[in-house]
């Protein structure tokens, strides 16, 4: 393997979600400066799921007219919008206009459109062009795709945002004697770069993915590392010894996968019966759902409660989880649906925890206990380190497929984020379903 081939589809992989990532960990630097307030966050989500017209284009534009679209110079307009309307965010993000009689931050919003159509078909571009490669380059992908939200969030940290410092503040009653009550109140401290610095730093990171992809497009170090030169459309079929081993190694990481047998399904390679290949999907839909909207939008709910450290450690720690199951795929690249139905319902029953702690603020279990705030700390890590693994053992077997498999992983991707802000948005924005915790004090008995 070629450490450069790698290192290119790590930047790659880092370049298809950093922006929008980046957006949401500079919120509580947004939040103050903008006429929507903490209103801003549930006008995003709407934009950013607005925004998957970009993925439905290119999945049907693949469905009803194949090898019409070209998929590399999608990824080059994607690629450089993206830089283009981050430098655009430095520069106009607290413009606002007037809209039915109110301040909007029109530019604001317009501009986080584009950048989540790029993000958003990042997977459905992204993903096919990666299956040119060989496959453990599949895995490194996933690996910079997680680091695309570990990277702005370490940014974020150093640039202080979101850091709650607890001062005393005078309460509205006075007692008796006419001495003043106090309390903790959190406030946020002041940034140590602007927002604009932020953005300008989004901008280059999507320059050095651009550059990334441009090398794996032309390089001929790049070139060494396709399926073989006689590749076409994502998929090469395997020859002589070559198949007999693919095969033989497939069944040992997959007990489900036929060996030698007729083609069970007409999706892909044949390979999986067309129930299996359904239970991929949902299953992909489902984790989808859970690891890019539903839980992160309950996060603040389910750790503030428990202290602003435990909020700061649970994001930090979640945020390295992702990368850290994508590099373990590296050396265990396990296909087995079976493995796949297990990490699913261990996540899955992990994330129903973290819900309900979520739906129990501000008051949760083992509130006053620092064991409560260990366990939300160790669930937030398992959630993602589970279902993080179960994405990449997806990514793995659906490139397997061939080309078109991998468009409908993005596409399925999408569709399940979709469905995860259908359900959260109201819950969460317009019916007040969750009450926030305070970082500074505690009010359960």
């Amino acid at each position: 393997m070629s450490l450069f081939t790698h290192l290119l589809a790590c930047l790659l992989g880092m370049g298809s979600w950093v922006s929008i990532n980046g957006l949401w960990v500079e919120l509580p630097l947004l939040v103050p400066q903008v006429p929507e307030g903490w209103y801003l966050p549930s006008y995003l989500s709407v934009v950013i799921q607005a925004a998957n017209v970009g993925p439905l284009f290119v999945t049907l534009m693949h469905r009803f007219q194949p090898g019409k679209l070209d998929e590399r110079a999608v990824i080059y307009v994607v690629v450089g919008l993206g830089a283009l309307t981050s430098l655009l965010l430095a520069i106009f993000w607290r413009e606002t206009a007037a809209v039915a009689g109110a301040p909007r931050s029109v530019a604001l919003l317009t501009l986080t459109f584009f950048l989540a159509v790029v993000d958003c078909t990042s997977s459905v571009t992204f993903l096919p062009f990666m299956a040119r490669l060989k496959r453990p380059y599949l895995t490194t992908y996933y690996v910079g795709e997680g680091l695309s939200g570990l990277l702005p969030a370490l940014v974020a940290l150093v640039q202080g945002v979101g850091v709650v410092e607890c001062v005393n503040g005078t309460a509205a009653a006075q007692t008796r004697n006419r001495t003043a009550a106090y309390e903790l109140e959190a406030r946020y401290r002041p940034a140590r770069f602007s927002v604009e610095a932020f953005f300008y730093f989004l901008c280059a990171m999507m320059l050095v993915c651009l550059l990334a992809f441009l090398l794996l497009d032309h390089h001929p170090a790049v070139a060494r590392e396709h399926q073989s030169a006689g590749y076409s459309n994502g998929v090469q079929a395997p020859r002589g010894g070559e198949a007999c081993a693919s095969e033989q190694g497939a069944t040992r990481t997959d007990p489900f996968r036929a060996v030698n047998g007729k083609p069970r399904s007409g999706f892909g390679t044949g390979a999986y019966s067309s129930a299996q290949v359904l239970y991929v999907f949902g299953v992909l839909a489902w984790v989808s759902a859970l690891t890019n909207v539903v839980l992160p939008s309950v996060q603040s709910y389910s750790c503030l409660p428990y202290g602003n450290k435990a909020y700061h450690l649970s994001a930090t720690m979640a945020a390295v989880s992702n990368p850290l199951a994508c590099f373990i795929a590296v050396f265990l690249p396990i296909r087995s649906l079976l493995l796949m139905g297990v990490l699913t319902a261990v996540g899955t029953g992990v994330a129903a925890y973290i819900l309900s702690m979520a739906i129990l603020s501000p008051c949760p279990l083992l509130v006053n206990d620092t064991s409560g705030a260990l366990l939300i700390v160790l669930s937030w890590v398992v959630f993602v380190l589970t279902l993080s693994y179960v994405k990449v053992i997806i990514g793995v077997i659906l490139r397997d497929e061939g080309h078109s498999a991998l468009v409908w992983c993005g596409a399925v991707v999408q569709l399940g984020s979709l469905l995860g802000a259908v359900t959260m948005f109201p819950l969460v924005s317009v019916y007040s379903y969750f009450s926030s915790g305070d970082p500074c004090t505690t009010k359960c008995l």
